[in-house]
């Protein structure tokens, strides 16, 4: 008799299969966290790299702020202390002029002392091989000895022939310059400029830079050495100019740019001046005055201050930028010799 075999019949699971599933179940967990922990770093790290970054890009863009040392934080708070001082002054200056008080140059009095502070700096540019110049304006209208010290006490009168140094420091042009300046005692030797003719621009801004330092005056004038000036009217048409803090009096002009560089007044920069190339309004450089004011804002931004090829069209670009009086003085149109001029040529 023939028995038949039932269906086949899988074989139970063995003990080991049994303890294999969930041993697995718990990789793949430890797996799993370990991939979230690796994931949520990286996107961290990608985070602060972002911010670092940016961060940076700013510093080197200028649009983020700048760390400054807690000396550079005093300077400025230092600097709006005065700024908010001198808003206060001019607000008192204009309150009594409304009231009708007229400035006047008058002595002022320090201590057990009286003394006058000076009305104007009067800077002569002269240079090394002019002394002919220089005796010829001291015999015209700048006097000398005891007669330049009392012009300097009565009437607030300082007059300095301006000269920079040799190239060669020490050399016989410095060592004629001091000899000289020993002997009259009429000079503002400028050490940190060396004497050039094409240099007369930095010249200009360094006579206002330094005078701005030495002296205390009202007002500050450059003129050149083959000029005389009736210091009486001077001093006359100053007077009515102290009400205004911030003021640029000279002989105003315009004029053509050269761009031929065979051409006697050749601006190398004349691109910058327009298809018209005409400069911009600015006094005549024979002679002109500012404010303490402005030779103030000179002697600060002395190292930014961009020159031309002309001092008078350099002192010029300067006042664009500026809440700055202009005043159009004929009588400062040297050249002319305008009725009642200050100034004309020796």
């Amino acid at each position: 008799m023939q028995i038949r075999e039932g269906p086949a019949r899988r074989p139970a699971p063995s003990a080991a299969g049994a303890l294999r599933s969930p041993m697995s179940a718990m990789m793949l967990a430890m797996f799993a966290t370990m991939a979230s922990f690796y994931v949520a770093g990286r996107l961290w790290q990608d985070a602060q790299n972002r911010v670092y970054l940016i961060k940076e890009l700013d510093r080197r863009t200028g649009q983020g702020q700048a760390a400054i040392s807690v000396d550079d934080t005093l300077k400025v708070v230092a600097c709006r202390q005065q700024g908010k001082r001198l808003a206060s002054l001019e607000m008192e200056l204009a309150a009594a002029k409304h009231e009708g008080f007229v400035g006047k140059y008058s002595p002022e009095t320090n201590g057990t002392y009286s003394r006058k502070k000076p009305l104007i700096v009067i800077g002569i540019m002269s240079s090394f091989g002019r002394k002919t110049y220089r005796d010829a304006v001291r015999k015209s209208w700048l006097p000398t000895g005891s007669m330049l010290k009392k012009l300097e006490e009565e009437k607030g009168i300082v007059v300095r022939f301006i000269v920079g140094r040799s190239a060669n420091r020490g050399d016989t042009f410095d060592r004629e310059i001091d000899d000289e300046n020993r002997s009259t005692k009429d000079f503002l030797i400028l050490d940190d400029h060396i004497e050039s003719d094409e240099e007369l621009p930095k010249k200009t801004k360094s006579f206002f830079a330094n005078a701005a330092e030495k002296f205390d005056a009202a007002f500050y004038a450059k003129v050149n050495d083959d000029i005389y000036i009736n210091v009486d009217t001077l001093s006359a048409m100053l007077e009515t100019h102290w009400d205004k803090p911030r003021v640029y009096i000279g002989c105003m002009k315009s004029g053509e740019v050269f761009s031929d560089s065979t051409h006697k007044w050749y601006e190398p920069d004349w691109w910058k001046f327009g298809d018209g190339k005409s400069y911009f309004r600015h006094a005549s450089g024979e002679m002109f005055v500012i404010s303490r004011a402005v030779a103030q804002f000179i002697s600060i931004n002395r190292s930014v201050l961009r020159t031309y090829a002309h001092d008078d069209v350099s002192v010029g670009s300067w006042m664009i930028g500026l809440t700055v009086k202009h005043v159009n003085e004929a009588k400062l149109c040297c050249s002319s010799w305008p009725s009642g001029a200050m100034c004309s040529g020796l």
